[in-house]
């Protein structure tokens, strides 16, 4: 869409809006003469953006052009909400924002689900309102007005914001939350764009990458204990850390406990998420070290969309990894699905929601398929193969069943976040039964403590919850540069401790 702003220069805020609605069609910045403008009508795919700025009112306008005709949309705000400068910057994106939505629904775009909504944790509004006092019917029903949400979502969402009000409440100043990714998978799915290395391809990175990673949970665990940081969930992720082998997992997790004061862990969770990586030395070797959480996550349960995306098992296999699991014992299972997949159906999806619920894991999260950057999904569809997605309507109508199920099957959701490019513009919900929410998934969706991350690919989220102040640290994507610059990665955590001081 090519775009052009007058009177402010909030490309970045136009962009998030344009993607959410008009996820095919990329932003471009010709200028006025490019367009060649005639009779005051700019080509299709164009969008004109002012801001004016009056004495009580700042306006924003949009006028889209699309088929042929111009559709326009606006938005204000009053001079007297702009308590300083970062309020004012965030009204006025928001007006922005809020215009381009609106020109977008009278140009006959389909009403958006989340409404005018584009950020990644619509949660945070949500505390935002219950924080200032709002009783949580009134700011649910406020969210929902401001933001044109409909009100399912806003429901589930407000149930989310409550439960990480619960977890903020009983987090102490230096409780942290430890991640650490193993970058390396049997093989890579059709829709996946984490930085995570096949095995098939990289079986000779796995031993120098581990010995890596263990002189950073060295250098890690002098940093926390010079720091008097407490430890209260490790999250093992990827990748599929199950990857590694039972001797490899039994070394990475005795380092750990050897190096960390571990007393105040509530929760030690390892994606085991390939059932083709699950055996029973490796589960018990994860139950000797405590750890009491583990995903095992089909993403569907029908072998023929399990073949298009390139998972190397079928559903059995899934079923014959819960028993391994369930044989072992000790541990709260997650089980992930995707609404949307290459060649899955709303019945194929209601099938898969048989399969799984009659497992009864503690845990259910269902994500929506998010066509990212440098998936073979997204790369089929940009050179024209023949690669059928559920539509919009479809996903919604899987997402819609999803949660009446869960809910009538003893589940609450107890995280939510979104993605950029995620098919129809919907979330992702972790749903659980009572007594099994994930507090590492609160508290880095919900950004309530700081994580500190190891491992390739990992990125450190510092948090200073009381200045709402966050800073990052990023680790190299791939096992070959993260293990060639282990001591530049080793180094750079030493922001951990400036930020640190400065609290």
């Amino acid at each position: 869409m090519k775009n052009l702003l007058f009177g402010h220069s909030y490309k970045y805020a136009l962009e998030q809006i344009q993607l959410m609605l008009f996820p095919d069609s990329r932003p471009e910045y010709p200028s006025e003469d490019q367009l060649c403008k005639k009779d005051g009508i700019l080509p299709d795919e164009s969008c004109v953006s002012t801001l004016h700025m009056g004495k009580v009112w700042c306006t924003s306008v949009c006028t889209l052009y699309l088929g042929g005709r111009s559709h326009v949309g606006r938005a204000r705000v009053k001079t007297a909400d702009f308590s300083d400068d970062l309020v004012q910057t965030r009204l006025l994106q928001r007006a922005v924002k809020m215009s381009f939505y609106r020109a977008a629904l009278a140009s006959g775009l389909p009403k958006p689900v989340w409404g005018a909504l584009s950020g990644i944790r619509p949660g945070k509004l949500l505390t935002q309102r219950l924080d200032a006092g709002e009783s949580p019917k009134a700011a649910l029903s406020g969210f929902c007005r401001e933001y044109d949400v409909e009100p399912a979502r806003g429901a589930i969402c407000l149930e989310t914001a409550q439960r990480a009000l619960a977890v903020r409440s009983a987090l102490e100043k230096r409780d942290i939350c430890l991640y650490i990714g193993i970058p390396f998978c049997p093989t890579r799915c059709a829709y996946c764009s984490f930085v995570s290395n096949s095995v098939e391809k990289s079986m000779k990175l796995i031993s120098p990458f581990l010995d890596a990673l263990l002189m950073e949970v060295d250098a890690a665990a002098e940093t926390v204990k010079k720091l008097g940081l407490r430890i209260i969930s490790i999250y093992m992720g990827g990748g599929t850390p199950t990857t590694l082998s039972a001797e490899q997992l039994d070394i990475l997790c005795g380092r750990l406990r050897e190096r960390f004061d571990l007393r105040s862990i509530r929760e030690y969770t390892v994606e085991a998420g390939r059932p083709d990586t699950i055996t029973t030395d490796k589960l018990h070797v994860l139950r000797k070290y405590g750890v009491d959480r583990i995903s095992v996550n089909p993403q569907t349960m029908s072998d023929s969309v399990l073949e298009v995306i390139g998972r190397r098992h079928t559903a059995d296999d899934i079923l014959r990894a819960i028993d391994l699991v369930r044989g072992v014992g000790g541990f709260a299972i997650n089980m992930d699905l995707i609404a949307g997949l290459p060649t899955d159906t709303p019945e194929g999806f209601s099938k898969t929601l048989d399969a799984v619920l009659a497992l009864a894991p503690e845990n259910i999260t269902v994500h929506t398929l998010a066509l990212k950057k440098g998936s073979r999904i997204t790369l089929a569809r940009t050179e024209g193969g023949e690669l059928s997605l559920p539509d919009a309507t479809q996903i919604g109508q899987m997402l819609s069943e999803a949660s009446s199920r869960l809910q009538g099957n003893g589940y609450a959701p107890y995280y939510l976040y979104r993605q950029k490019y995620m098919s129809g513009g919907f979330e992702n919900v972790g749903w659980a039964k009572e007594g099994y929410d994930s507090l590492y998934n609160i508290c880095i969706m919900e950004e309530l403590c700081t994580i500190l991350a190891l491992g390739g690919g990992a990125s450190t989220k510092l948090v200073d919850a009381q200045r709402g102040y966050i800073s990052r640290i990023f680790a190299p994507k791939y096992p070959q540069e993260y293990i060639a610059g282990i001591m530049n990665t080793i180094q750079e955590k030493s922001k951990v401790e400036d930020f640190y001081r400065e609290l």
